[in-house]
Parts: structure tokens; sequence; C-alpha cells
């Protein structure tokens, strides 16, 4: 049968816990064992000491009396001998041969019995011999069983009050390993069922829900990229609503006045006459190129705009687009002021970049006040291309002027969209500089209008030459 967990708590639960469970049983069965192989080897000990303390007792009776004589008819000697031992080293006084761990056996050299009860062991089994000496020659020897197990009473009392103790512990041990597991499990995962619970609020779309940041590991980590991602989706759903308000506010107007022009034509309110015709045609053209920003700006935002680059002379290009300017830059009395490099080579798209000088340009058309200046200065510095692009009056206020690339951002001051531009013009440029590496900031201007700052990095063989 599986066993089907519900939840991630339950199966680190259940892997901590199995976890716990074969470290205390693995260390349970290595004790055990070490314990009953360190036991028999202190009674094989044991038993070794006192089969040699008997043999050194036999040498001194033998040593007086020159012969077996004291053991023959004396079934006692032997017990009085172990008695005697066990007094002198401090241990039980037992009545009989009974309370050692082993049975005790006694051969002449011969090896013919002469204490002891039972099959005599042979030297092929696992026993403690030890000699008995006389004049430096073996007179005898004091043979005991070498325990390759526990089988005393006391001994097995023992043993058995050990594996109780053990058993205790270890289930005292699983114990604390169970709630342990449980409040781990608990703990570790609470940070986890807190971003789970943000992004069921999230699916839910709740982009305000933020979780908080309890530790600083990888899941203090992820909770941080939880808020970040969460952040980033309130902004782009607020940017998203006020993007489709913007563009319905745009929309709404040419249409509204196509619509108002059309009626008190078909009224008979206004006559169908050139100068109806051109205010048709001019609201038709401002509602194309609305609709014509909004596409590239759409493109370029996705990244679907193709750019075709190649090398070409940045400063040629510029200037043909300010000479396509010059006449209504001259009706509208706008001095322009140029100081670029003859040459600057630069790998770009020359269509995009024509696109970027126009709306630049047309920019600064709409918005500066006529009898006023535009200055565009150009130079290369530290195989980057810098150009400064500066008009005269109006301005706009200091706390404005991070935004004014932002799609449709209204800007309440004389530079406002009511001079016929989309408000699209100046994101579309922040895009295209963007794709080719470069970087746009504005500024106020030293002449009372905006400064435009434009920089584009060079290739190791790019050519410029100042003029």
């Amino acid at each position: 049968m599986k066993v089907q967990f519900r939840g991630v708590t339950h199966k680190f639960f259940f892997a901590i816990f199995a976890l716990c469970l074969l470290i205390v049983f693995t260390m349970h069965w290595g004790i055990r064992l070490s314990f009953e192989q360190g036991f028999i080897g202190y009674i094989r000990q044991s038993n070794e000491l006192r089969t040699s303390l008997i043999a050194q007792a036999l040498t001194e009776q033998y040593q007086q009396t020159g012969n077996w004589t004291f053991l023959h008819h004396n079934s006692r000697a032997v017990t009085q001998i172990i008695n005697t031992l066990e007094q002198e080293n401090d241990l039980p006084v037992q009545s009989s041969t009974k309370s050692w761990r082993t049975q005790v056996w006694i051969v002449d050299h011969n090896m013919t019995r002469l204490s002891g009860r039972g099959i005599l062991p042979t030297a092929s089994q696992d026993i403690i011999q030890k000699p008995v000496k006389y004049h430096n020659q073996i007179v005898g020897w004091v043979i005991s069983n070498a325990a390759d197990k526990i089988s005393r009473e006391a001994d097995i009392n023992f043993d058995r009050q050990q594996h109780i103790t053990s058993s205790l512990v270890t289930m005292f041990s699983l114990l604390v390993a169970l709630i342990t597991s449980l409040l781990l499990a608990r703990n570790f995962l609470k940070p986890i069922k807190h971003i789970l619970e943000g992004t069921h609020q999230l699916t839910a779309g709740n982009f305000a829900v933020r979780v908080r940041i309890s530790s600083r590991d990888e899941l203090g980590q992820l909770a941080k990229d939880f808020n970040q991602l969460a952040s980033t989706l309130e902004k782009n759903e607020h940017m998203r609503r006020d993007y489709m308000a913007d563009i319905s506010h745009e929309l709404r107007t040419p249409l509204a006045i196509l619509r108002g022009e059309l009626e008190a034509i078909q009224d008979g309110v206004r006559p169908l006459s050139v100068t109806t015709l051109h205010s048709l045609l001019a609201e038709t053209n401002r509602l194309t190129k609305l609709v014509n920003d909004l596409h590239q700006l759409s493109l370029s935002d996705r990244g679907s705009l193709v750019y075709r680059k190649k090398n070409i002379n940045l400063v040629q290009q510029i200037e043909l687009a300010i000479n396509s300017y010059r006449g209504r830059f001259a009706d509208k009395k706008i001095t322009l002021n140029i100081t670029l490099p003859s040459v600057v080579t630069l790998h770009a798209d020359p269509d995009r970049l024509a696109q970027l000088w126009h709306n630049l340009l047309e920019n600064s058309l709409l918005y500066t006040h006529s009898a006023g200046s535009l200055r565009i200065q150009g130079y290369v510095s530290q195989q980057r291309f810098y150009l400064i692009w500066q008009d005269s009056a109006p301005g706009l206020l200091v706390d404005q002027y991070p935004f004014i690339f932002e799609r449709f951002y209204r800007v309440e001051s004389s530079r406002n969209r009511a001079n016929g531009g989309s408000g699209l013009g100046l994101a579309i440029c922040y895009n295209i500089v963007e794709a080719h590496g470069g970087k746009i900031i504005a500024q106020a201007s030293s002449l009372g209008g905006v400064k435009i700052s434009i920089e584009f990095p060079l290739d190791d063989n790019h050519k410029s030459q100042n003029v």
C-alpha cells in the first residue's frame, strides 16, 4: 500500500522523523553490540586474570608439598583457594566455584585431571590455560573456558538491566525526535506557507500582497524576491491601467472633434468647405500620428522592432535631420547653434536614429517659445560619443525631469500636449537609445528650457575627427 502525503509539511515531518528513527535505532543497535562485545571481553579478561591467580596460588602450594597430594581427597582445597583470592582482591566471598563465570579444571603435567567436574576441554577448543611450575618445570595446568557468551546469572541480570535501560532511552529519544520533527516541520515551512498564500493572492489579482522576511537564508531571499515580484506586478498593473486610460483619453479628443465636425456638416450647421476639410484632415493626421506612435512604441517595448545596424557617420545623419527642419525653425524664429565633430563612426541603425533625431527636433520645435534658441553640441571622450541637446524656455519643474521619458506623462506647464504632441515621442527616443547600448537623461538647461544628454558607446575601430 502506497502512503500518500497531502502536503509538504507532512512530507518534511516524515522525512525528518524517518531520519531520526534510523539514527536512533542504528545507535541503539551499535551501543548494544558494543556493550555485549565489550562485556564479553571484560569477562574473558576477568577469567584469565583469575585463572592466573589460581595457577600462582597452586604453584605456592605445590612448592610447599612438592607434589599434588594436597588436592587428593580434598575437594574443598580449590574452593578455599578461590575464596582466599576473592578476599585478597576485595571481591564478595562465594561459597562455591559456581560463583565463577566459567568452570575451572586442574590437571598434572600428563593432563590427568586433579580437580574439576564435567568434560575436560581439549586444546583445540577456545580455552584459557595457565601452567603450574616447580623448579622451572611445568608440573600441571589450570584450565578454564574462554567465555564467548554471557552465561553467569549475575551477568545475565546486569545485561538484561542494561538492555531495558537502553530501550527506555531509545523510546525517550524517539519521543523527543517526534516532537522535534513536528516543530521543525512547522517552523521551517511556515515562511513557505506564507509565500504560498501570497502566491494565491497574486493569482487572484491582489498585487499589493507582501510577505514578511523572517530570515537571511535562502527562504529569506525567496521572500525578498517574492516581494520584489509583487511590487513589479503592482507597478505594471498601475502602468497598464494608466496606459489604457491615457490611450482612451488621447483617442477620445480627435475622435470627438471628427464626430462633431461630421455631425455639424450632416445637420447643415456647418457647410462642407475647404476649411472644414482641412480641419477634418488635421484631426485625422493627428489621430494617425498617435496610432503610429503607439505602434512604434509597442514594437520597441516587446523587442519586435527590427534594427539593421551598420557603420554610419553619425554626425552626417544628425546634420541631415537638422537641415530638414531649418525652414520650420526659421519660421518660428528659433536660432540654431550646432557644434559637432566632422566624423563619428557608429555601428547603428540609420532609420531608427533618424527617427530619434526627428522626435527630438519635433519636441524642441513644438515646445520652444518663438525667438528662442536650440543648441546641439557633440564630442567624443573615452570611446563614447556625447550629444548635448538644449533648448530655451519654457522649462520643467525639477521633479518632472525623471518622468518625461514615460509614455503619456502629463506636464502641467507650457510644454504640454496641447501643442500637438502625442506624449510618446520621448518614450520612443528612450527605447531607441537603449537598444543601441546608450543612455539618455533629461535635466534643466542653462538656456531656460530642457537639456537632453545622449551617450553612445563607440567601437575600438570607430573614426572621429573634431571640427
